[in-house]
């Protein structure tokens, strides 16, 4: 059991007091801490993903759930990501010197909460031991609000519009509060500048959005932002989902840490979107094995690095990924390198966009020779829409079949595989494109096919490309969400290509200028994709 939360406060090196709730096992203790750290009003203590702290606290923590600063009850001004240093470390501190604690304190959280644990870490606050970071995007820039140069735009205006309706309720702006609530349930994607709304601009000119836009490459803004791991080395629990826009940086701080840390590093990656960790991601059931096991996870970490308990930790596989179409976990002692591949080609004879049985995926050997290109015609009149996918919204599997038999669309499917086909890490799709613009899109989806031609999206990737050049063939890596997946003999994989992806990415304008450029200003892009042997999908073999 454990008893109703109580309020405490702590007062920052700065004199702002920031407000948690203090959740205790019965008994006498001492008792470790558990921390989070969080900007959403701390009554909700992240239980879209986690246990109640309740439930934490009944197994011998002491839970300490905290409004960041401006946020919730706490003083100060909410500034993303920019007090979270300080703060950090003052908080746990503060929270491992609370009545009944034995001093010895963990954190745990996902998303900001997750990224509010690094931003701790680097200050080197000594009560911290040990960390559990799900789903963060590590880079700021290459992880959560860019990706390979486009702006995430669904993801990133949803989320900035949610802070700035809570900026405004804080204040008690009522028409403003219900001016950006209304526009979270209708993301306002038809103004004259997509990514910049009125709604915005007019009720939070203070919002972070407004940087993001105007910083589309990776400059000083976004390294001043990146948490600072240098001189950091903790026990930490990585948590990520196939369908999670921040993959990429649950990937790159675990390799990070292994590179370095002389403490282990376990990494687990379920099939899911950013919020629920159930067993159902968008259209598809994967079955009992992917309800969320990381409550009973994260006691077993905890124990093991703040109770001094043998949980059996050190006995396990370091990495845990969950093969889609299996639905089953799967061990691994590193991750996956991609040393063994299976490559197909490209192949059409130029009618790809127009029939689905004409693009193929083919062994490298014995190549026809594609007799003419295969043109794409984007119009951003009409641009291919996102579906599911690690970006879109509502995010997972679904069926996408009718966004396949659209003619900007190119899909090349292989046979019936004869024999099962195991694939993890890292997808990478080579093409030789040429535009008629200075700058494109390019979007690229990997699908199973099942035998009764529905069609379920795995993993996809998105790259905007500028170019100095026009009407000459370049060569483009466009590298996929990374994955794990098992297709069935029987069954077949789809590659999808097309020059858009909207609303999880803005429309290229084509004009070779970022996200800021009017709709009316838009082209039309016309690409060619040549198929031949630098026409490429490499698979990196499990």
């Amino acid at each position: 059991m454990s008893h109703p939360s109580e309020t405490y406060s702590l007062c920052t090196r700065d004199g702002t007091r920031l407000d948690a709730d203090v959740y205790y096992p019965d008994g006498d203790g001492p008792w470790p801490v558990l921390l989070m750290r969080q900007p959403y009003g701390r009554a909700i203590a992240s239980t879209v993903v986690y246990a109640h702290p309740t439930w934490y606290a009944a197994h011998g923590y002491i839970v300490v759930i905290q409004d960041v600063r401006g946020r919730g009850t706490s003083e100060g001004e909410f500034d993303l990501f920019a007090h979270e240093v300080d703060d950090g470390y003052d908080s746990v501190q503060w929270a491992a010197q609370l009545p009944g604690s034995s001093g010895q304190l963990g954190m745990y959280g996902f998303s900001y909460q997750g990224m509010t644990q690094l931003y701790a870490a680097q200050a080197n606050p000594s009560a911290l031991k040990a960390l559990a970071p799900a789903m963060v995007g590590y880079d700021l820039y290459h992880d959560w609000a860019y990706e390979n140069g486009a702006l995430r735009l669904q993801a990133g205006l949803g989320w900035a519009i949610q802070l700035a309706a809570e900026t405004a309720r804080l204040k008690g702006d009522e028409t403003a509060f219900n001016a950006l609530r209304s526009a979270s349930r209708n993301l306002p994607l038809n103004g004259p500048i997509v990514a910049c709304p009125d709604v915005l601009k007019q009720y939070a000119p203070e919002s972070f959005w407004h940087d993001w836009i105007a910083h589309p490459d990776n400059d000083d803004y976004w390294q001043r932002l990146k948490p600072d791991l240098t001189n950091v080395d903790l026990p930490m629990l990585h948590i990520g989902g196939w369908f999670d826009p921040y993959l990429t940086g649950d990937i790159r701080l675990f390799k990070e840490m292994v590179s370095k840390s002389q403490h282990p590093q376990q990494f687990w990656i379920g099939p899911w979107s950013h919020i629920p960790w159930s067993r159902k991601v968008g259209a598809v059931d994967f079955g009992p094995e992917a309800m969320n096991p990381i409550d009973r996870l994260q006691i077993q970490w905890f124990d093991h690095w703040l109770k001094d308990t043998n949980t059996g930790l050190s006995k396990q596989p370091p990495i845990h990924l969950f093969e889609m179409g299996s639905n089953q976990w799967q061990p691994f002692d590193q991750w996956p390198s991609g040393a063994q591949t299976h490559t197909y080609r490209l192949q059409s004879s130029g009618l790809a966009a127009m029939r689905e049985d004409d693009g193929a995926l083919v062994a490298s050997k014995g190549l026809d020779v594609t007799p003419a290109p295969d043109v794409l015609v984007h119009d951003p009149w009409r641009p291919v829409p996102s579906l599911g996918g690690h970006t879109g919204f509502p995010s997972g599997s679904f069926e996408r079949s009718a966004i396949d038999g659209r003619s900007d669309v190119l899909t090349y499917t292989t046979g019936l595989l004869e024999t099962d086909l195991a694939v993890a890490g890292d997808v990478t799709v080579t093409l030789s494109v040429q535009a008629d613009t200075t700058s494109y899109d390019l979007g690229a989806v990997l699908s199973v096919v099942y035998p009764n031609h529905t069609v379920f999206n795995l993993t996809q990737g998105y790259r905007r490309i500028d170019s100095r050049q026009t009407l000459s063939f370049e060569s483009i890596e466009l590298r996929l969400q990374p994955t794990c997946f098992r297709l069935m003999a029987g069954q077949a994989l789809r590659l999808s290509l097309s020059a858009a992806c909207f609303p999880a990415y803005p429309v290229n304008p084509g004009t070779g200028a970022d996200a800021t450029v009017p709709t009316i200003n838009h082209k039309i892009i016309t690409l060619m994709v040549h198929c031949g042997s630098d026409t490429l999908l490499t698979l990196p073999l499990a």
